[in-house]
């Protein structure tokens, strides 16, 4: 039995005639009737009953419409579903991000977009850092993940650029330079420096040891940290300084003051990390938003 058997049976069963029905299916009388005929003896009962003005559904006719609606709704809905899994529209999307990532606003922006474009799509949030969620998008728990792009790139994994923030120096509220506007990374040369481990986040620890080699002198390596709002504690309880993006100047922790790097320019990229062999309709959608918006944003 195929689905347009089911079609032509409820087409007769609703017109109460094979000429109309067959006029509304824009086929023959006779090929309709034929198949009519083929339907009840591949069921082995009898469907229609003939009438002076057309037909009318037997019992068993009347027992098989019910179901036979059903059926063809299901169908319907089926290749709906399917259509609009094709598109992207359904399913799950599981989005990771880095401690850092979480305070740029373009992540929140995207991600709201994202959710008004596509609302039957269910968000699955997973933060780590960098290390983490590059591991969990090799594994497949995650579909995209927001990390900080650094110089190398992975094996298998494209980056899609979303923003580049400056870097601000974090310093103790009575850290002598924490109430300047701004201070050269010099100025820093005798402090502890508080960052996280390399193999945790290493795009962040190389841009910190970077601008400091760049300013004249090797970092002294402090207290480590085991994520990005850590530092800005630790920072705060006097155990040394650090550089964060200017996002997270959003964290505001008494005993800590931000102050702008004066005389270099340190910078750190957002990016948005996607499979090279994992791209599904609902990734496509969500790069494509994030695409549109880096589009729009001035350089």
């Amino acid at each position: 039995m195929e689905l347009r058997h089911i079609r032509y049976f409820l087409a007769v069963a609703e017109e109460r005639n094979v000429t109309r029905a067959a006029e509304r299916l824009g086929i023959g009388q006779p090929p309709l009737s034929q198949q009519i005929h083929a339907l009840e003896r591949e069921m082995g009962v009898r469907l229609f009953r003939r009438t002076g003005h057309g037909v009318v559904l037997t019992e068993a006719g009347e027992a098989f419409a019910t179901d036979a609606k059903r059926l063809l709704s299901d169908a319907r809905n089926a290749v709906e579903k399917a259509q609009s899994a094709g598109r992207g529209e359904i399913g799950q999307l599981n989005i990771g991000f880095t401690g850092s990532a979480a305070f740029n606003p373009v992540v929140s922006k995207l991600i709201r977009e994202f959710r008004q474009s596509f609302p039957n799509v269910n968000l699955s949030l997973v933060e780590g850092n960098t290390a983490q969620l590059l591991a969990y998008l090799h594994d497949k728990r995650l579909d995209v993940a927001f990390v900080r792009l650094g110089s190398q790139s992975p094996a298998g994994v494209s980056f899609h650029h979303i923003a580049t923030e400056p870097m601000k120096i974090v310093l103790p509220a009575s850290h002598r330079l924490a109430s300047k506007k701004k201070a050269s990374l010099s100025a820093l040369a005798d402090e502890a420096f508080v960052l996280l481990p390399r193999e945790a986040s290493p795009t962040l620890h190389d841009v910190i040891i970077g601008a400091c080699r760049d300013s004249g002198f090797e970092p002294i390596l402090g207290q480590q940290a085991p994520q990005l709002s850590s530092v800005v504690n630790l920072v705060a309880a006097e155990f040394g300084v650090s550089l964060v993006p200017a996002s997270v100047c959003q964290i505001q922790v008494e005993g800590v003051g931000y102050v702008d790097i004066h005389g270099a320019t340190v910078s750190i990229r957002l990016a948005l990390a996607t499979r090279e062999d994992g791209a599904t309709a609902k990734i496509a959608n969500f790069v494509s938003i994030a695409n549109q918006m880096s589009a729009k944003r001035p350089s």
